[in-house]
């Protein structure tokens, strides 16, 4: 049996790369004699890096940049020298997971590591860029990367405002002549893992903004901070992106993207499975087991799981996922080309039990699972 092993990342507890190690040992315990082929993937997350490193033989490079509180952090980013074409991961520099649950703050955080990055990449010599978004810890609708790439926002008595969402609020003049000129030259993809647009009850600080640490006046405080902000680039690009698919990705790193980059906003799962060839690699494959950490009526909106059914589908492949847990909703995975999905816990156990026994119960199920198919082959 040809067993095509891609999993995302589960969060807080393994890297995609750990993920498809653990699935694998697992089925070859059930089943000595399968073959299988790992590729950890990314829908736009803390992980996308490293899979588009491993499918392109990308050099990966490192930069002490700016993390989301504004602290110093090494970051990494990759480097396709002979196609003069960047990666970066918004996570690697303002990522929700290099910040312990009490720091969290949607309303101070900043992308300007996100620029950072970006600027290492113009130095290069980039003339594309793929930049993935996702498992930010921002809200700040890209005000940080901005700063970083030479614009300047200020008050109305002229003062340069910090670069975090709440302080949008603020922000009387947008002045973007600083902004560096090699951005013109540049072709930009952005990998989205949702498609939510910037404002509203669907919005990026109403539906991501609690995970990072918005209570309900944050996210108030933060939509209608952003909303000023959207109005003000509106009136000065000629064009309102607030209401695209994708723009509240990243606490509106998706609307800042499409509006100042120039950039194409493109579900993150597909642009990945585009860079590592996915569908050649369905060709000889008899099942598709993937996972992350939880499955639910949101997956639906672009996260790895369903991508990678979708396309299974397409190949008349089963696909099982594997799930830290199954949220609200999840069973509508089924009409998206899902076969079967599967939590992970053996029983009542606490969160943190799950995280740090997250490799074992993902050996432990995909073996279960190999023995059953097996038993029916």
């Amino acid at each position: 049996m040809n067993i095509l092993i891609a999993p995302d990342s589960y969060k807080d507890a393994l890297s995609a790369r750990d993920a498809a190690a653990a699935i694998s040992q697992g089925v070859k315990r059930g089943l000595p004699n399968a073959h299988c082929r790992e590729c950890p993937m990314g829908d736009g997350g803390e992980g996308t890096l490293d899979a588009l490193l491993a499918a392109t033989g990308a050099e990966r490079k490192t930069l002490k940049v700016h993390d989301a509180l504004g602290r110093m952090r090494n970051a990494s980013w990759g480097w396709l020298a002979a196609h003069r074409t960047a990666f970066i991961e918004l996570a690697e520099a303002s990522g929700l997971q290099h910040l312990a649950q009490d720091e969290r703050t949607a309303l101070h955080s900043t992308t300007l590591g996100v620029g950072e990055l970006i600027l290492a990449a113009l130095d290069a010599g980039a003339k594309r860029l793929l930049l993935t978004l996702g498992g930010s810890a921002t809200n700040d609708a890209g005000a940080g990367m901005l700063a970083a790439l030479g614009a300047k926002l200020q008050d109305a008595h002229g003062r340069e405002l910090p670069p975090d969402g709440v302080s949008l609020a603020q922000l009387e003049t947008l002045d973007l002549s600083g902004l560096d000129p090699r951005l013109a030259d540049i072709d930009v993809e952005t990998a989205v893992d949702v498609d939510n647009p910037l404002l509203g009850d669907h919005g990026a600080s109403a539906i991501f903004g609690p995970q990072k640490g918005a209570s309900m006046a944050d996210v108030e405080r933060l939509d209608a901070a952003l909303g000023h902000f959207a109005q003000l680039a509106a009136r000065q690009l000629g064009e309102n992106h607030s209401q695209r698919p994708g723009a509240g990705a990243a606490g509106g790193m998706g609307f800042a993207a499409s509006a100042f980059l120039n950039a194409r906003l493109r579900p993150g799962i597909e642009l990945v499975m585009d860079q590592v060839g996915f569908d050649t690699l369905l060709d000889d494959a008899d099942l598709v087991i993937t996972g992350e950490g939880q499955l639910d009526g949101q997956s639906l909106a672009g996260k790895t799981p369903i991508g990678i059914a979708r396309k299974a589908a397409q190949h008349s492949i089963p696909t099982v996922v594997l799930a830290g847990r199954l949220g609200t909703g999840w069973p509508a995975a089924y009409d998206h080309g899902v076969t079967a999905a599967f939590a992970l816990a053996d029983g009542p156990i606490s969160l943190q039990d799950a995280l740090d026994r997250c490799s074992q119960l993902l050996s432990e199920r995909s073996e279960s699972l190999i023995r059953l198919l097996a038993a029916y082959a």
